[in-house]
Protein backbone atom coordinates (compact mmCIF):
# COMPACT_ATOMS: atom_id res chain seq x y z
CA UNK A 1 0.00 0.00 0.00
CA UNK A 2 2.90 2.02 0.09
CA UNK A 3 2.29 3.33 -3.50
CA UNK A 4 -1.26 4.34 -2.67
CA UNK A 5 -0.32 6.48 0.35
CA UNK A 6 3.04 8.15 -1.68
CA UNK A 7 1.28 9.42 -4.66
CA UNK A 8 -0.96 10.92 -2.07
CA UNK A 9 0.69 12.06 0.30
CA UNK A 10 2.58 13.98 -2.39
CA UNK A 11 -0.74 15.08 -3.82
CA UNK A 12 -1.87 16.20 -0.59
CA UNK A 13 1.04 18.42 0.23
CA UNK A 14 1.40 20.26 -2.77
CA UNK A 15 -2.87 21.02 -2.31
CA UNK A 16 -1.36 22.40 1.53
CA UNK A 17 1.09 24.75 -0.05
CA UNK A 18 -1.54 26.44 -2.26
CA UNK A 19 -3.86 26.95 0.82
CA UNK A 20 -1.37 28.11 1.99
CA UNK A 21 -1.08 30.64 -0.25
CA UNK A 22 -4.14 31.78 -0.18
CA UNK A 23 -4.99 32.34 2.79
CA UNK A 24 -2.09 34.14 3.16
CA UNK A 25 -2.63 36.11 0.50
CA UNK A 26 0.56 35.69 -1.04
CA UNK A 27 -0.40 35.67 -4.84
CA UNK A 28 -2.68 38.81 -4.30
CA UNK A 29 -6.86 38.36 -5.34
CA UNK A 30 -6.15 36.70 -8.39
CA UNK A 31 -3.58 34.07 -7.52
CA UNK A 32 -5.92 31.27 -8.07
CA UNK A 33 -6.83 32.41 -11.86
CA UNK A 34 -3.54 33.55 -12.66
CA UNK A 35 -2.50 29.87 -11.54
CA UNK A 36 -4.94 28.34 -13.65
CA UNK A 37 -4.66 30.21 -16.88
CA UNK A 38 -0.65 29.68 -16.90
CA UNK A 39 -1.82 25.67 -16.28
CA UNK A 40 -4.07 26.13 -19.27
CA UNK A 41 -2.76 28.18 -21.56
CA UNK A 42 0.68 27.74 -21.27
CA UNK A 43 2.13 24.46 -18.55
CA UNK A 44 -0.66 22.14 -19.76
CA UNK A 45 -0.41 21.91 -23.38
CA UNK A 46 3.58 21.48 -22.87
CA UNK A 47 3.21 19.01 -20.82
CA UNK A 48 0.92 17.29 -23.02
CA UNK A 49 2.85 17.81 -26.40
CA UNK A 50 6.40 16.56 -24.61
CA UNK A 51 4.50 13.66 -22.85
CA UNK A 52 2.26 13.05 -26.57
CA UNK A 53 5.67 13.29 -28.91
CA UNK A 54 7.89 10.52 -26.92
CA UNK A 55 4.71 8.18 -26.25
CA UNK A 56 4.83 4.91 -27.62
CA UNK A 57 1.43 4.87 -29.41
CA UNK A 58 1.52 1.19 -30.45
CA UNK A 59 0.68 1.06 -26.06
CA UNK A 60 -2.83 2.39 -27.22
CA UNK A 61 -4.04 -0.73 -29.17
CA UNK A 62 -4.60 -3.12 -26.28
CA UNK A 63 -7.30 -4.92 -24.66
CA UNK A 64 -6.46 -2.31 -21.54
CA UNK A 65 -7.29 0.47 -23.31
CA UNK A 66 -10.50 -1.10 -24.90
CA UNK A 67 -11.31 -1.55 -21.20
CA UNK A 68 -10.69 2.11 -20.14
CA UNK A 69 -12.36 3.56 -23.26
CA UNK A 70 -15.84 2.00 -22.98
CA UNK A 71 -15.76 2.00 -18.59
CA UNK A 72 -14.64 5.75 -19.28
CA UNK A 73 -17.97 5.88 -21.98
CA UNK A 74 -20.43 4.26 -20.12
CA UNK A 75 -19.70 6.47 -16.52
CA UNK A 76 -19.63 9.25 -18.58
CA UNK A 77 -23.02 8.37 -20.67
CA UNK A 78 -24.92 7.62 -17.51
CA UNK A 79 -24.16 11.24 -16.00
CA UNK A 80 -25.03 12.59 -19.31
CA UNK A 81 -28.75 11.10 -19.15
CA UNK A 82 -28.92 12.15 -15.91
CA UNK A 83 -27.75 15.89 -16.97
CA UNK A 84 -30.02 16.21 -19.68
CA UNK A 85 -33.43 15.03 -17.74
CA UNK A 86 -32.11 17.02 -14.91
CA UNK A 87 -31.45 20.19 -17.25
CA UNK A 88 -28.07 20.87 -16.00
CA UNK A 89 -26.80 22.63 -18.85
CA UNK A 90 -23.98 21.87 -21.53
CA UNK A 91 -21.20 23.19 -20.17
CA UNK A 92 -22.27 22.09 -16.32
CA UNK A 93 -23.59 18.42 -17.57
CA UNK A 94 -19.78 18.55 -20.00
CA UNK A 95 -17.37 18.86 -16.18
CA UNK A 96 -19.59 16.60 -14.54
CA UNK A 97 -19.37 13.67 -17.34
CA UNK A 98 -15.17 14.63 -17.57
CA UNK A 99 -15.39 14.52 -13.52
CA UNK A 100 -17.18 10.65 -13.64
CA UNK A 101 -14.70 9.28 -15.91
CA UNK A 102 -11.29 11.08 -16.39
CA UNK A 103 -8.68 9.74 -14.04
CA UNK A 104 -5.50 10.80 -12.12
CA UNK A 105 -3.22 9.14 -14.56
CA UNK A 106 -0.61 11.46 -14.39
CA UNK A 107 0.29 13.02 -10.85
CA UNK A 108 -1.20 9.89 -8.57
CA UNK A 109 -1.53 7.23 -11.29
CA UNK A 110 2.12 7.34 -12.37
CA UNK A 111 3.25 6.48 -8.30
CA UNK A 112 0.79 4.33 -7.73
CA UNK A 113 1.34 2.29 -10.84
CA UNK A 114 5.21 2.18 -9.88
CA UNK A 115 4.85 1.01 -6.57
CA UNK A 116 1.14 -0.97 -6.34
CA UNK A 117 1.13 -2.22 -9.91
CA UNK A 118 5.44 -2.42 -10.41
CA UNK A 119 5.57 -0.84 -14.28
CA UNK A 120 4.73 2.99 -14.73
CA UNK A 121 4.23 1.80 -18.62
CA UNK A 122 0.78 0.90 -17.09
CA UNK A 123 -0.76 3.70 -16.87
CA UNK A 124 0.07 4.85 -20.72
CA UNK A 125 -2.68 3.58 -22.24
CA UNK A 126 -5.14 5.33 -20.05
CA UNK A 127 -3.04 8.53 -20.43
CA UNK A 128 -2.98 8.83 -24.12
CA UNK A 129 -6.55 7.93 -24.70
CA UNK A 130 -7.41 10.63 -22.39
CA UNK A 131 -5.13 12.90 -23.34
CA UNK A 132 -5.73 12.18 -27.52
CA UNK A 133 -9.53 11.62 -27.13
CA UNK A 134 -11.38 12.56 -23.54
CA UNK A 135 -9.87 15.90 -23.33
CA UNK A 136 -10.19 17.19 -27.36
CA UNK A 137 -13.88 16.17 -26.94
CA UNK A 138 -14.77 17.76 -23.70
CA UNK A 139 -12.79 20.94 -24.63
CA UNK A 140 -15.26 20.55 -28.40
CA UNK A 141 -18.37 20.64 -25.66
CA UNK A 142 -16.98 23.31 -23.57
CA UNK A 143 -16.16 25.94 -26.61
CA UNK A 144 -19.74 25.34 -27.63
CA UNK A 145 -21.46 26.15 -24.77
CA UNK A 146 -19.15 28.94 -24.10
CA UNK A 147 -20.05 30.17 -27.21
CA UNK A 148 -23.82 30.51 -26.04
CA UNK A 149 -24.77 29.19 -29.63
CA UNK A 150 -24.21 25.91 -31.33
CA UNK A 151 -22.30 27.00 -34.21
CA UNK A 152 -21.97 25.68 -37.93
CA UNK A 153 -20.53 22.22 -38.33
CA UNK A 154 -17.46 23.79 -39.18
CA UNK A 155 -16.77 25.77 -36.26
CA UNK A 156 -17.65 22.63 -34.09
CA UNK A 157 -15.38 20.62 -36.21
CA UNK A 158 -12.61 23.14 -36.00
CA UNK A 159 -13.10 23.88 -31.89
CA UNK A 160 -10.28 21.40 -30.66
CA UNK A 161 -7.90 23.46 -32.64
CA UNK A 162 -8.65 26.72 -30.93
CA UNK A 163 -8.45 24.80 -27.52
CA UNK A 164 -4.88 25.14 -26.32
CA UNK A 165 -4.86 21.46 -23.87
CA UNK A 166 -6.46 19.61 -27.01
CA UNK A 167 -3.99 21.82 -29.50
CA UNK A 168 -1.08 20.44 -27.42
CA UNK A 169 -2.11 16.40 -27.40
CA UNK A 170 -3.01 16.17 -31.12
CA UNK A 171 0.42 18.01 -32.04
CA UNK A 172 2.41 15.62 -29.93
CA UNK A 173 0.51 12.76 -31.17
CA UNK A 174 1.16 13.85 -35.03
CA UNK A 175 4.81 14.45 -34.15
CA UNK A 176 4.76 11.00 -32.34
CA UNK A 177 3.24 9.11 -35.07
CA UNK A 178 4.87 10.43 -37.60
CA UNK A 179 8.19 9.36 -36.33
CA UNK A 180 9.16 13.61 -35.95
CA UNK A 181 12.69 14.09 -34.15
CA UNK A 182 12.15 17.31 -32.08
CA UNK A 183 15.48 18.92 -31.68
CA UNK A 184 16.48 19.36 -27.84
CA UNK A 185 16.87 23.23 -28.19
CA UNK A 186 12.81 22.82 -28.80
CA UNK A 187 12.39 20.04 -26.19
CA UNK A 188 14.04 21.48 -23.25
CA UNK A 189 12.21 24.58 -22.91
CA UNK A 190 8.90 22.94 -23.89
CA UNK A 191 10.00 20.48 -20.98
CA UNK A 192 10.77 22.79 -18.27
CA UNK A 193 7.94 24.82 -18.73
CA UNK A 194 5.40 21.68 -18.90
CA UNK A 195 7.09 20.81 -15.43
CA UNK A 196 5.29 23.87 -14.20
CA UNK A 197 1.72 22.19 -14.79
CA UNK A 198 1.54 20.09 -11.96
CA UNK A 199 1.90 22.12 -9.61
CA UNK A 200 0.35 25.13 -10.44
CA UNK A 201 -2.87 22.76 -11.18
CA UNK A 202 -2.48 21.69 -7.26
CA UNK A 203 -1.84 24.77 -6.13
CA UNK A 204 -4.76 26.62 -7.79
CA UNK A 205 -6.86 23.57 -6.14
CA UNK A 206 -5.43 24.72 -2.85
CA UNK A 207 -6.38 28.13 -2.98
CA UNK A 208 -9.71 27.34 -4.03
CA UNK A 209 -10.12 25.46 -0.80
CA UNK A 210 -9.95 29.01 1.38
CA UNK A 211 -13.27 30.06 2.41
CA UNK A 212 -15.00 27.47 0.12
CA UNK A 213 -18.32 25.65 1.75
CA UNK A 214 -18.10 21.67 2.60
CA UNK A 215 -18.55 19.80 -0.42
CA UNK A 216 -22.36 18.20 -0.91
CA UNK A 217 -23.99 21.55 -0.01
CA UNK A 218 -26.11 24.37 -2.56
CA UNK A 219 -27.13 23.69 -5.53
CA UNK A 220 -24.20 21.17 -7.28
CA UNK A 221 -24.75 18.79 -4.10
CA UNK A 222 -26.61 15.82 -6.62
CA UNK A 223 -24.27 16.50 -9.63
CA UNK A 224 -21.18 16.11 -7.20
CA UNK A 225 -23.22 13.19 -5.69
CA UNK A 226 -23.45 11.51 -8.91
CA UNK A 227 -20.07 12.50 -10.35
CA UNK A 228 -18.23 10.60 -7.08
CA UNK A 229 -20.23 7.82 -7.11
CA UNK A 230 -19.77 7.27 -10.53
CA UNK A 231 -15.72 7.94 -10.34
CA UNK A 232 -15.50 6.22 -7.32
CA UNK A 233 -17.53 3.01 -7.59
CA UNK A 234 -19.39 2.81 -10.94
CA UNK A 235 -16.15 3.15 -13.16
CA UNK A 236 -14.05 0.55 -11.33
CA UNK A 237 -17.07 -1.72 -10.88
CA UNK A 238 -17.59 -1.46 -15.17
CA UNK A 239 -13.79 -1.65 -15.30
CA UNK A 240 -13.67 -5.05 -13.61
CA UNK A 241 -16.98 -6.61 -15.22
CA UNK A 242 -15.52 -5.40 -18.99
CA UNK A 243 -12.07 -6.77 -18.66
CA UNK A 244 -12.79 -10.09 -16.36
CA UNK A 245 -16.35 -11.09 -18.23
CA UNK A 246 -15.64 -9.82 -21.49
CA UNK A 247 -11.90 -9.99 -22.04
CA UNK A 248 -11.25 -12.77 -19.79
CA UNK A 249 -8.26 -10.60 -17.79
CA UNK A 250 -7.06 -12.23 -15.26
CA UNK A 251 -4.12 -12.23 -12.24
CA UNK A 252 -1.91 -9.11 -12.69
CA UNK A 253 -3.61 -7.55 -15.56
CA UNK A 254 -7.14 -7.88 -14.22
CA UNK A 255 -4.91 -6.12 -11.24
CA UNK A 256 -3.56 -3.42 -13.42
CA UNK A 257 -6.84 -2.28 -14.94
CA UNK A 258 -9.30 -2.18 -12.26
CA UNK A 259 -6.81 0.10 -10.63
CA UNK A 260 -6.11 2.59 -12.99
CA UNK A 261 -9.74 2.96 -13.06
CA UNK A 262 -10.13 3.50 -9.64
CA UNK A 263 -7.74 6.38 -9.48
CA UNK A 264 -9.81 9.63 -8.56
CA UNK A 265 -10.95 12.68 -10.83
CA UNK A 266 -8.04 14.33 -12.24
CA UNK A 267 -7.29 17.77 -10.88
CA UNK A 268 -7.26 18.61 -14.56
CA UNK A 269 -11.21 19.16 -14.34
CA UNK A 270 -11.05 22.21 -11.91
CA UNK A 271 -8.50 24.04 -14.29
CA UNK A 272 -10.95 23.22 -17.20
CA UNK A 273 -14.03 24.49 -15.20
CA UNK A 274 -12.11 27.02 -14.10
CA UNK A 275 -10.72 28.06 -17.92
CA UNK A 276 -14.66 27.80 -19.01
CA UNK A 277 -15.98 29.74 -15.61
CA UNK A 278 -18.69 26.71 -15.72
CA UNK A 279 -19.22 24.03 -12.99
CA UNK A 280 -16.44 25.07 -10.79
CA UNK A 281 -17.68 23.84 -7.77
CA UNK A 282 -18.34 20.76 -9.04
CA UNK A 283 -15.34 20.16 -10.09
CA UNK A 284 -13.65 21.53 -7.28
CA UNK A 285 -16.09 19.07 -5.23
CA UNK A 286 -15.68 16.25 -7.31
CA UNK A 287 -12.08 16.08 -7.13
CA UNK A 288 -11.76 16.55 -3.59
CA UNK A 289 -14.30 14.21 -2.34
CA UNK A 290 -12.90 11.64 -4.95
CA UNK A 291 -9.63 11.88 -4.34
CA UNK A 292 -10.30 11.23 -0.14
CA UNK A 293 -13.03 8.20 -1.37
CA UNK A 294 -10.17 6.44 -3.79
CA UNK A 295 -8.02 5.77 -0.40
CA UNK A 296 -10.09 3.21 0.83
CA UNK A 297 -11.17 2.31 -2.74
CA UNK A 298 -7.59 1.78 -4.26
CA UNK A 299 -6.89 -0.39 -0.56
CA UNK A 300 -9.49 -2.59 -1.53
CA UNK A 301 -8.83 -3.11 -4.75
CA UNK A 302 -5.42 -3.83 -4.16
CA UNK A 303 -6.34 -6.27 -1.30
CA UNK A 304 -8.66 -8.50 -3.35
CA UNK A 305 -7.08 -8.39 -6.91
CA UNK A 306 -3.79 -8.50 -5.78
Amino acid sequence: MQGVLTGFAVIAVVIAVGYLLGRRGYLGDQGREVLTRLAFHVASPALLFTTCAQADLSVVFSSSLLVTALSTAAVAGVFVTVGVVRHWGVGRTTIGALCSGYVNSGNLGIPIAVYVLGDASLVAPVLLFQLVVVAPVGMAFLDQAGDGRSGSPWSRLLAPLRNPIALGSLTGVAVAALGVHVPAPVMDPLTLIGNMSVPAVLMAFGISLCGSAMPFRGPDRSPVLLAVALKSVGQPAVAWALAAGVFGLRGAHLLDVVVTSALPTAQNMYTYASAYRVGERLARDAVLVSTVTAVPVLVGVAAVLG
